[in-house]
């Protein structure tokens, strides 16, 4: 049990993360290649 809820909370931590910076890597992303 204590497995499955650490599992959840990085999930759901790593989802927020993504949630978040995404939109600040793809900039980062496009920045890089459009100075390439």
């Amino acid at each position: 049990m204590e497995y499955a809820l650490i599992l959840v909370l990085v999930a759901v931590v790593v989802i927020a993360a993504l949630t978040i910076l995404g939109p600040r890597v793809r900039n980062v992303f496009s920045t890089i290649n459009a100075s390439l």
